[in-house]
Order: C-alpha cells, then sequence, then structure tokens
C-alpha cells in the first residue's frame, strides 16, 4: 500500500513509500538535501519496515529535535499504526 507523510522540522516537505508485506519499498523524500535524502531512500530500500524504525527513530539534524531519517520513521510508524486499524 502506497502512504503520504508530510514531514515537519525539516527540510524534505513529504515522504512517499510503499509497504507490502512488511517490507519498505518505493521510498522518496521530496525537498531536503538531495544526496542525503537520496541516501536514505536506497538504503532502506527492502527492509523490515520496523527494522528502519528502529535503526532510525530518534536521529537528530543539528540543533533541530528531529531529521529527515526521523521522519520516515515516523511516516512508517503512522502508517503501520493505520494498517492494523
Amino acid at each position: 500500500m502506497k502512504y503520504q507523510y508530510r514531514t515537519e522540522g525539516t527540510c524534505s516537505q513529504a515522504i512517499e513509500f510503499e509497504i507490502e508485506d512488511g517490507i519498505l519499498r518505493n521510498v522518496r523524500f521530496y525537498g531536503g538535501c538531495n544526496g542525503n535524502t537520496q541516501g536514505v531512500a536506497r538504503l532502506v530500500e527492502g527492509m523490515k519496515a520496523a527494522d528502519v524504525v528502529a535503526r532510525l527513530e530518534g536521529i537528530r539534524c543539528g540543533f533541530k529535535p528531529t531529521s529527515c531519517p526521523d521522519q520516515l520513521s515516523r511516516a512508517i510508524k503512522a502508517a503501520l499504526e493505520k494498517k492494523e486499524n
């Protein structure tokens, strides 16, 4: 299923991704540091969604309380919660 998430507190504005059988696919960031967000997207491609959350949750960007990777973890958590309901 395809999900869209509006980010908060980062340079990126949104994230799109799919979760198929618990596996993360087709991650795409809109905005943000292009090289970094592409790198994150490629690294998490094919990973278990829950594992991505565990690895990326809580990462900060400088003095900001969040980051693009942290926002991805929040987006995945929201998607997984939505799927359960």
